[in-house]
């Protein structure tokens, strides 16, 4: 009960603070830095209140943090004048088909007991730099492009940035910024004999006709296959045999969409309601001895850790992130 109330004065203390060192001052460094521009002041003082509720949950977890109670940090970003319910319906988009066959499961014959300790695909230059879907429902895209490009980075030893426009535009069976899903965007580049590299097709974050041309083609596949599900140790293999692996997490708490830093773990994070498409590259452990899956996400540099999120792992299959995962055969 003690160092419950302890807790409590500190995280007090601590939002007694921001009113200290002055809101409006940081309201307008954090409009200025994102360059936020509101119709009004009416809209302008919905959003400061929405950012302010933000910016002292904030405060208040990283008070807790300090004391050991978490073993991640949060931090202000470009998101900080949304809700959770708002980020969730503009910058996630993953929807799994209804009539969705796990026909290409990977084999148990690919599994093995012994792997190594960590693996990090930046650093064999199979991962390229971190983009910003924007308020558009395109995570899927960047998710499967980023497999793509590992594969054909190892593949061909060059790593070329290709087009998640091109499979927004141009992949019928999803819906472009209203969502879609990983293995139907892999499927799309099979049949259609290959997908633009992201010069010869630039993403614009909107729904465009396609406008698909061969000759800015920069990478094939010749199907996919799929972890089993809940298989967090299928998905490590998966990471060490084959490369970058496309995978779906919930990113509906604020504890995920203000990370910083640490090893991601909420225990309120659901396994079973996934929303958001995100890219494996790798695994590891900290020096603390807590193991986690290295994931890039599509939210931009100023998001999490340069773009990047440590997520807990073997801890349940937190947000599900061993639940859809998926990876192209080039």
């Amino acid at each position: 009960m003690l160092s419950r109330v302890c807790v409590l004065l500190l995280a007090a203390a601590a939002l007694a603070r921001l009113d200290e060192v002055s809101l409006d001052a940081q309201w307008d460094e954090w409009k200025t830095t994102h360059m936020r521009e509101y119709n009004g002041l009416d809209e302008e003082g919905i959003r400061r209140a929405i950012w302010e509720k933000n910016a002292r949950m904030i405060e208040a977890h990283n008070q807790e943090a300090a004391l050991g109670m978490h073993s991640y940090e949060l931090g202000m970003n470009h998101l900080g004048d949304m809700t959770s319910e708002e980020v969730v319906d503009k910058m996630t988009g993953l929807q799994v088909p209804l009539n969705r066959e796990r026909d290409f499961t990977m084999s148990l014959d690919d599994r093995v007991s012994k792997l190594p300790k960590s693996i990090d695909y930046r650093k064999k230059g199979m991962v390229t730099p971190v983009k910003n879907q924007g308020s558009c429902g395109s995570c899927w895209a960047f998710s499967s492009a980023g497999a793509l490009e590992g594969q054909m980075a190892k593949k061909t030893s060059q790593l070329v940035d290709l087009s998640p426009q091109n499979l927004v535009d141009c992949v019928t069976e999803n819906d472009g910024c209203g969502g879609g899903y990983m293995t139907v965007a892999f499927k799309y580049v099979q049949e259609n004999g290959g997908i633009d590299s992201e010069a010869a097709y630039p993403y614009v974050g909107e729904d465009q006709p396609c406008r698909y041309n061969s000759s800015g083609m920069a990478a094939q596949c010749k199907g996919y296959k799929e972890v089993p599900v809940g298989d967090e140790h299928a998905l490590a293999v998966a990471l060490f045999k084959v490369g970058p692996v496309s995978v779906g997490i919930d990113a509906t708490l604020s504890s995920f969409q203000f990370y910083a830093r640490g090893v991601y773990y909420d225990r309120n994070c659901n396994k079973d309601d996934i929303n958001h498409a995100v890219l494996a590259v790798g695994y590891g452990v900290n020096t603390k001895g807590k193991k986690f899956w290295i994931v890039k996400n599509s939210w931009g540099e100023s998001w999490g850790n340069k773009g990047y999120i440590l997520m807990a792992r073997n801890r349940g299959n937190l947000c599900g992130i061993a639940n859809l995962a998926s990876y192209p055969v080039v």
